[in-house]
């Protein structure tokens, strides 16, 4: 079973429908906010926390290098990644759900210090990780929320994957895709209806 995580303190937890309906007053795309909570699937899971930005890279002469702290974050989060998807938590279907739609990602990061790191810091890392392990191009995320917690005695960072299947980019604009081809004569007999 996925591990359920509650927000405490002042944190908002997500699963309320007191939570849904402030998350829909501020979400800034109307397409999530047409979209029913049962049409946008879930996955909750535990990580370790990223290294520091400071810690990530490591200077070897004139070049600068990927550190062991990163490379063993990125290892820890492959086999993390592995485990849920042989117990079946991150299923070949919600795999899929992420690829063929756009991904959300929000991260609560449980520092042992309030002020030692920044919020930001392990965000790349995070995201190329994930994705990597699940074979996804990170390009797929479109929604990202980021918290700083605190827990000196257990830091962790708490991640929650979903699988957005529609998202607008634009009140103007429809993106139609890679592999979309637009009609020339199409495109012209808009343009000289639109003029």
């Amino acid at each position: 079973m996925p591990q359920i995580i509650g927000h405490v303190g002042t944190g908002l937890n997500r699963d309320t429908p007191k939570a849904v309906a402030a998350l829909e007053q501020v979400c800034y795309n109307d397409m999530v906010k047409e979209s029913t909570v049962a049409e946008i699937e879930r996955v909750r899971f535990t990580l370790p926390l990223p290294p520091s930005i400071n810690q990530q890279y490591t200077q070897v002469g004139k070049k600068r290098v990927l550190s062991k702290e990163h490379s063993s974050f990125k290892r820890q989060v492959r086999r993390r990644i592995h485990h849920l998807r042989v117990d079946e938590i991150l299923t070949d279907a919600f795999i899929a759900a992420l690829t063929a739609g756009w991904i959300g990602l929000f991260l609560d990061f449980y520092f042992e210090t309030p002020l030692r790191r920044d919020l930001d810091g392990g965000l790349k890392i995070t995201q190329d990780a994930i994705m990597d392990a699940l074979g996804i191009n990170d390009n797929r995320v479109v929604d990202i929320h980021l918290v700083k917690r605190i827990a000196p005695t257990n830091p962790r960072l708490e991640v929650e994957l979903e699988a957005i299947p529609t998202w607008q980019f634009d009140d103007t604009y429809v993106y139609l895709g890679e592999n979309e081809e637009v009609d020339p004569a199409e495109s012209a007999s808009a343009a000289s209806t639109d003029a």
